[in-house]
């Protein structure tokens, strides 16, 4: 049984709450903020399990998502492209790096200072020589993540201001951040559930039966706290 730390148990205990009992986001969002006790700001991250085999092709689960309020994080983007007006446009929403083939090289040297990696459909082909430099990383670009688009400059502008990539792992989870605990309750609980919200409604055909299984918040170094959602049937 995994030992909890002398801080993490006398917060919970603190806090006189049971860790084991969902509760509504609103509260779940209050709770992470008073358990935050680090000097530094903390993020704040959604886990959600999903009932889903991500062995079949079908019940592949991935996107991107605009939040309400942002995530409080500034992310770097980078944009693969080769028209000079789109390269313009990237700069001035303020991708760090835009580039068509010479960008692609840049990268394959060793250049990894940014977060997002956009292209423009007709880049992929050349892009796609960096499968095996950004894809262990989850930066390739890719449709349904919307990273590969024509309109390179409303991506930018989007990713920046708050648009987050998401992908489930192996066993089914989406770990995504919803903010940090210098946000106001209200925009954690408005960010959770609009994240929520969207995971419903984009579940593949495919899934029989309870799609959500299980959602969990917490803080970097904060305990999780389990969150209840309406749940809906396949």
């Amino acid at each position: 049984m995994k030992q909890r730390s002398k801080r993490y148990r006398a917060a919970v205990e603190a806090a006189g709450i049971d860790l084991k009992a969902p509760q509504d986001a609103a509260k779940a969002a209050e709770l992470v903020k008073r358990l935050a006790k680090s000097k530094f700001t903390e993020s704040v991250d959604l886990s959600v399990h999903l009932n889903l085999d991500t062995k079949k092709a079908d019940q592949q689960f991935r996107g991107s998502f605009s939040f309400p309020h942002g995530t409080g994080k500034s992310v770097r983007v980078i944009v693969f492209c080769d028209d000079a007006d789109k390269i313009a446009g990237a700069q001035a929403a303020g991708a760090v790096k835009v580039g068509g083939e010479d960008l692609v090289n840049e990268v394959n040297a060793g250049f990894m200072d940014f977060d997002l990696a956009i292209s423009t459909p007709k880049m992929m082909r050349v892009v796609g020589r960096l499968g095996k430099v950004l894809g262990p990383r989850g930066l390739m670009p890719s449709p349904k993540a919307g990273t590969v688009t024509d309109d390179v400059v409303t991506a930018t502008k989007e990713f920046q201001g708050g648009r987050t990539e998401y992908r489930t792992d192996a066993a089914g989870n989406v770990h995504i951040r919803v903010g940090t605990v210098s946000f106001e309750p209200q925009a954690l609980t408005e960010n959770i559930a609009a994240f929520l919200g969207h995971v419903a409604d984009h579940r593949p055909s495919s899934v029989k039966g309870e799609f959500i299984k299980n959602v969990t918040v917490s803080s970097t170094m904060g305990p999780g706290i389990r969150v209840a959602f309406a749940k809906r049937e396949g």
